[in-house]
């Protein structure tokens, strides 16, 4: 999984003495802030129920008032909503901001989507993670007549579904199987019946950069998916869906032109 450098801080404590002249102070503090109000909307956006303030301070190790002062900043500009006692999640403002991320890429992959479709001829999905889940964001419908289709802003489990599993094979094994209980946690009826081998199926997929579902979230479909992370570091997956009475004919054409894809598009997801 990629990361990037962030500032390690003191559960509660002062900022570090300033070094360096005037004014280094005042920027030390500032990315202080930043690296704390961060780490408060990464514990929201893993806690999509709500979280009260003082779940908030355990999960992020800071004073429970330290993280009012911020809750109460983020709150003013929209980035949180709160109403109750344990009601703070991630406010519409910030959704809009990811919504905008997500649409740009959506816009610079679409021509290439519906190259591939045009290729392929069945059906093809654009995902990208949210949460524990796969959220569908474009759609290419394929040409026969029985086709496999889902509403763009369907959430998708990551567990079961070859999307799913391409995103999950971007990132490390721990941080892979953090996300893989999220997904359960998000999609209780679609359960796991042996973690050990997806875990394995996992290692695989790193490997191939293809992932698979074998009629496993949906009875009568069957899927290739591959997934690549763009120039944030954030992941996003194509998935081509099949009806499975023609799958085991067009699997292994698809899977190789879904790779070709996959190599050919990253240099503009990753602009």
């Amino acid at each position: 999984m990629n990361r990037t450098a962030s500032a390690t801080v003191a559960p509660g404590g002062a900022a570090p003495r300033a070094r360096g002249g005037e004014g280094s102070g005042e920027r030390i503090n500032g990315i202080q802030v930043i690296a704390r109000a961060a780490s408060i909307l990464r514990a929201l956006e893993s806690n999509r129920d709500g979280m009260s303030l003082g779940e908030i301070a355990r999960h992020v190790g800071l004073a429970r008032s330290t993280v009012q002062r911020i809750v109460n900043a983020l709150v003013t500009e929209g980035f949180v909503s709160a109403g109750g006692a344990r009601s703070l999640r991630i406010g519409p403002a910030l959704a809009k901001l990811a919504s905008a991320a997500g649409d740009n890429i959506a816009e610079r992959v679409a021509p290439h989507l519906r190259a591939l479709g045009e290729d392929v001829g069945e059906t093809v999905d654009l995902a990208l993670l949210s949460g524990g889940s796969a959220v569908f964001v474009d759609q290419v419908a394929g040409r026969h007549r029985l086709v496999a289709l889902s509403a763009v802003g369907e959430r998708f489990p990551l567990h079961c579904t070859a999307n799913g599993k391409a995103i999950l094979a971007c990132f490390s094994p721990e941080d892979a199987e953090e996300l893989l209980d999220k997904s359960l946690a998000e999609h209780p009826q679609h359960k796991l019946k042996n973690r050990k081998a997806l875990l394995r199926e996992l290692e695989d997929t790193r490997a191939s950069k293809l992932a698979f579902d074998l009629g496993e979230h949906g009875e009568g479909i069957c899927a290739v998916g591959t997934a690549l992370l763009d120039g944030f570091g954030r992941p996003l997956a194509i998935s081509v869906p099949v009806p499975a009475q023609r799958f085991d004919d067009v699997r292994d054409d698809v899977a190789k032109k879904l790779r070709d894809f996959r190599e050919r598009i990253k240099a503009v997801v990753r602009k």
